[in-house]
């Protein structure tokens, strides 16, 4: 029956709002509501840059709900404490190892918090960092030493994360990066346009990477 369910899940994936996405809403006191403009700018940059059609009217989505199986890729950022339910975890790990992908953008103050309840969801994998030749940095932009640093912290090399199931990588994690930062409008962070761009760019090569895999 699992396994059935689990079928069922893949094909709601990339039948449902195949080309949507969508904020992970999550418990603990973190901020997951955090950079409001960062995933409607993606949004924006990658409609007109990569010719996705992807929806203005960005949802979000709880981690324990059945609703994140309507979407392809989900989002989640913040700067503070997650909690995952023994429940919500074993949905999310259904969600990814069905099809789905998640971004995470550690907004300062995530990581340690977020790599204790990515053990919840597998126990048995570790996050790995993510080669310089992976895919997921030669999409349509090319980022041939990874991952671009965008907003400083603690003056830490920006490093890429992931988690790979069964050889598919299903989680990213820009850590030292702050990837969403670079997509909010250039206003609030003021960062110059060549870094908003690179940000923008490599979010784009995410949504692609996401939605051929």
């Amino acid at each position: 029956m699992k396994q059935i369910l689990l079928l069922f899940y893949s094909a709601v994936l990339f039948t449902v709002n195949a080309q949507e996405v969508a904020i992970l809403k999550y418990n603990g006191g973190g901020d997951w509501y955090a950079n409001p403009t960062a995933v409607p700018n993606l949004i924006d940059f990658a409609n007109a840059n990569i010719q996705t059609r992807i929806s203005k009217n960005l949802q979000t989505v709880a981690v324990g709900s059945e609703d994140l199986f309507k979407y392809p890729i989900l989002f989640m950022t913040g700067h503070g404490n997650v909690n995952f339910t023994p429940e919500e975890a074993q949905n999310l790990r259904n969600y990814l190892i069905s099809g789905g992908f998640l971004h995470i953008s550690d907004n300062y103050g995530l990581d340690k918090f977020i790599r204790k309840e990515l053990k919840k969801v597998f126990p048995n994998l570790r996050l790995t960092e993510i080669p310089q030749n992976h895919p997921i940095y030669h999409q349509r932009y090319k980022f041939p030493n990874g991952i671009p640093k965008i907003h400083e912290h603690d003056k830490k090399q920006a490093q890429g994360f992931g988690l790979f199931y069964e050889g598919r990588l299903i989680m990213f994690y820009d850590y030292e990066s702050d990837l969403s930062d670079g997509w909010e409008d250039a206003s609030i962070h003021n960062n110059p346009e060549e870094v908003r761009q690179k940000a923008l760019q490599m979010g784009a090569n995410i949504i692609e990477f996401a939605f051929k895999n």
